[in-house]
C-alpha cells in the first residue's frame, strides 16, 4: 500500500480506543439506567392529567428522551462492529437524525412550563415538534447517495451537494437557537428566583427553606443545561466546518475535533438520566405520585412477608 492510499484510508476513519471501546460501554450504561428512569417517568406522567403548562412540558420531555434512548442501540452496535456494514448507513440516515432531532427540545420546550393554559401549551408543543421535524427531515431525504462498505462510516459521503449545504445550515440554525435559548433561560430563571425571594420578603415569612427549595429546582435545570449541552455546542461549529473540504483542516485537527465532538455528544446523551431528577425536583405531582407508589409497593412487600411468616409459624 503506497503513502497516498494510506493517507486516504486514515482520512476516512477518526476512531480511537475512546470512541470505539469506551464510549459504547458508557452508552450501554446510560441506556439501561435512562430506560429504567424514563420508563417510570412515562408510567407516572401518562396517568396524570395535563392541567398545567409544566405537566405538558414534562410529558414532552419524557417523549423526547425516549426518542433519544431509541437511537442508542444503533450507536452501540455500530461502534462495537456488530451487524453488517450497512448499520452505520442506518445511523447516518435515520438514528443520528432522530438523536439530533431530540436534542434541541430541551430549551425550546422549556417555555411550556411558564404557561398557565395547558391547551395553549399543547398547541405550542405541536408547533415546536413540527418545526424541528421540517428542519431535520431533509437530512434524511438528502443522505441518499449509494452506500458501500468503504463510505458507510462517513455520513458526509452519503449526502448530496444540497444535503451537505442543508446539514451546515441546519447545524448553524440549531447552535444559534441553543445560545439564544440559553440566554433567555438564564434571564428568566434568575428573574423568577429573584421575584420569589422578594415576594416572600414582602409578606415577612421565613424565606430560608422556601427560597432554597425554589432555587434548587430553578438552578438544577440550568446546571443540567450547562453540563449536558454547552460543551457540545461549543465544539459543534468547528467540527461542522472541518467536515467541509473547502476549509482545508488537517487530519490531526479533524481527529481532535471528532474526539471532542463525540465526548461532548455523550454529555448531551447523559441528559436522559438527569431529566428524571429534574422531574422529581420540579413537579409536585410527579414527586407525590412516585413516593405514593413506592410507599404502596413497600406496604405490599411487608404484607407479603408477614403472610409468609404467619404461614411458616402455623405449620
Amino acid at each position: 500500500m503506497n503513502n497516498s492510499t494510506e493517507l486516504q484510508t486514515s482520512l476516512s476513519d477518526y476512531g480511537s480506543v475512546f470512541t470505539k471501546n469506551v464510549l459504547p460501554v458508557l452508552y450501554s450504561v446510560i441506556f439501561v439506567v435512562g430506560l429504567s428512569l424514563n420508563g417510570v417517568a412515562a408510567w407516572i406522567f401518562f396517568r396524570v392529567p395535563a392541567e398545567s403548562g409544566l405537566v405538558v412540558y414534562l410529558k414532552n420531555m419524557v417523549v423526547a428522551d425516549l426518542f433519544m434512548l431509541g437511537t442508542f442501540p444503533f450507536r452501540i452496535m455500530s461502534e462495537l462492529g456488530l451487524g453488517s456494514w450497512y448499520l452505520p448507513v442506518i445511523m447516518c440516515r435515520y438514528s443520528a437524525v432522530l438523536f439530533y432531532f431530540s436534542m434541541p427540545r430541551f430549551g425550546v420546550l422549556c417555555s411550556l412550563q411558564l404557561m398557565q393554559s395547558s391547551s395553549f401549551a399543547w398547541v405550542l408543543a405541536f408547533f415546536t415538534w413540527s418545526l424541528l421535524l421540517l428542519i431535520v427531515l431533509p437530512n434524511v431525504l438528502l443522505t441518499n447517495l449509494p452506500a458501500n462498505e468503504q463510505n458507510s462510516r462517513d455520513c458526509m459521503k452519503l449526502k448530496t451537494p444540497l444535503g451537505k449545504l442543508w446539514h451546515k445550515a441546519s447545524t448553524f440554525f440549531f447552535v444559534s437557537l441553543f445560545w439564544l435559548t440559553l440566554l433567555v433561560l438564564a434571564f428568566c430563571y434568575t428573574s423568577i428566583a429573584h421575584r420569589l425571594y422578594k415576594s416572600y420578603q414582602r409578606v415577612r415569612q421565613d424565606t430560608s427553606a422556601v427560597c432554597r427549595k425554589s432555587n434548587r429546582s430553578i438552578y438544577s435545570i440550568l446546571a443540567v443545561f450547562f453540563i449536558c449541552f454547552v460543551p457540545y455546542h461549543v465544539f459543534r461549529i468547528p467540527y461542522t466546518l472541518c467536515q467541509m473540504t473547502e476549509f482545508g483542516f488537517s487530519w490531526y485537527s479533524h481527529f481532535v475535533l471528532f474526539q471532542l465532538k463525540e465526548a461532548t455528544l455523550f454529555l448531551s446523551a447523559l441528559n436522559v438520566c438527569l431529566d428524571p431528577i429534574i422531574y422529581f425536583l420540579m413537579c409536585r405531582i410527579f414527586r407525590e405520585s412516585l413516593l405514593r407508589k413506592l410507599s404502596r409497593k413497600e406496604r405490599r412487600s411487608r404484607s407479603q412477608t408477614t403472610t409468609a411468616v404467619q404461614s411458616v409459624s402455623s405449620i
